[in-house]
Formats: structure tokens, C-alpha cells, sequence
């Protein structure tokens, strides 16, 4: 015999578990702990106690991610020069900051700095810009992957259609170059790594409506 007993109707239909929030810190106070220990398909980043929870990312978005990682993978592995991953997963840029960037690159060189739940920072990260927050590519990351000392970024705009290498000099990025289709994006970490920005951005023509 089944129970027909009624759910409790003290708990509105339609209405998030609100619950389920106590279970996790308050904003500003999540401890790096809390953070790692914290298991979910979304990208969430950590900064000085405060979570965000990124964007779900677009079919297209994930089509230019491959061909970057498999653009970037081609060209590293066959020279041993390092290990290249793409999101997600973190990296620590300081004492109390995470990023989880769409790809990353560690040179063979910096293997102490791998652990099996982050890295220790970077050698190279590329970024492809969302829609609903170019700024946080552009300017918030550029800070703090310049701040970090990672020696290289690229920033990916599926918008403009364009590609801006960024090469850190001293503590800053120096443009290195913004390219757009008919030209090849080209390393200065990696000499003789380039892609085209034609096929990257003609990769995201497969995706769905």
C-alpha cells in the first residue's frame, strides 16, 4: 500500500529550496577550503572570500574552446614542452583568488607547480568572451592574470571576431597584437605557435540555434 500522505504546503510550490543556502557560507565568507571542497558541473571562481557562479557556456563557446585546445595540444605535445587543459578546472593566482580559465598551459619546466585540484598560476591562459560581461575578459582578468604574473593571455571575442594576444612586461600586458580574420594569432611564449582566426571563429558555425 503506497502513502498518499500530502506534501507539507508550508513549502510553496515553485519556490527554491531555500535550505539548501544554509548548507554553504555566507557571501564573504567562504574559506579556500570551502571553496575546493565545493562540487558543481558550474565554473565558480573565489575571490577574498566571495564566490561568482560564471555563465553556462554557449554550444559556440565550447566549439572555439576545442579548436584552441586541440589547436594549442598539437603544437605542445609533440615538442614535450608542457601541458595544456581546458576548463574547468582552477587556478590559483593568489593567496585567495581562483580563476577557472577556458584553456590553460603549464610548460613541462613549472611541473611543481601542478596539483591534482589546481595549479600555482600559469604559463598561458586564453579567455573567450561571453556576451553578458565583456568586462570581466577585458579588464578584470587582464588585472588579475597580469597581477599574477602569468606571461601570456588571449583574450578570444567571438563578437568582434578577433583574437588579442597579450604579453606581460614588467607587471602589466603590453598588446602584443589584435588580429582579425585572414591573419594568423601568433605566441610570443610559444615561437611558431599561431592560429588562424578565420577557422577558430568558423569552428562556432556548427553550433545549434
Amino acid at each position: 500500500m503506497h502513502d498518499k500522505t500530502p506534501p507539507d504546503t508550508s513549502l510553496a510550490e515553485g519556490e527554491p529550496a531555500w535550505e539548501v543556502a544554509t548548507l554553504f557560507p555566507n557571501q564573504g565568507d567562504w574559506s579556500v577550503e570551502d571553496y575546493l571542497a565545493l562540487d558543481t558541473r558550474r565554473l565558480v571562481e573565489f575571490t577574498d572570500g566571495y564566490i561568482e557562479i560564471l555563465p553556462m557556456p554557449t554550444e559556440a563557446h565550447q566549439l572555439i574552446l576545442i579548436f584552441l585546445f586541440d589547436a594549442l595540444r598539437a603544437f605542445v605535445r609533440p615538442r614535450n614542452l608542457g601541458l595544456p587543459l581546458l576548463s574547468p578546472f582552477r587556478v590559483r593566482l593568489s593567496e585567495r583568488k581562483f580563476r577557472e580559465p577556458d584553456v590553460i598551459f603549464m610548460f613541462a619546466r613549472h611541473a611543481k607547480r601542478r596539483r591534482n585540484r589546481f595549479w600555482e598560476g600559469a604559463d598561458l591562459v586564453m579567455e573567450i568572451v561571453s556576451e553578458d560581461d565583456p568586462k570581466r575578459d577585458f579588464v578584470t582578468k587582464r588585472r588579475d592574470y597580469a597581477i599574477a604574473g602569468i606571461p601570456e593571455y588571449w583574450i578570444v571575442d567571438p563578437q568582434r571576431k578577433e583574437i588579442t594576444v597579450l604579453q606581460r612586461v614588467g607587471d602589466r600586458y603590453e598588446v602584443h597584437g589584435v588580429f582579425k580574420p585572414r591573419q594568423k594569432a601568433t605566441s610570443v611564449l610559444l615561437p611558431g605557435f599561431a592560429v588562424s582566426i578565420s577557422a577558430v571563429f568558423k569552428a562556432a558555425e556548427a553550433a545549434g540555434e
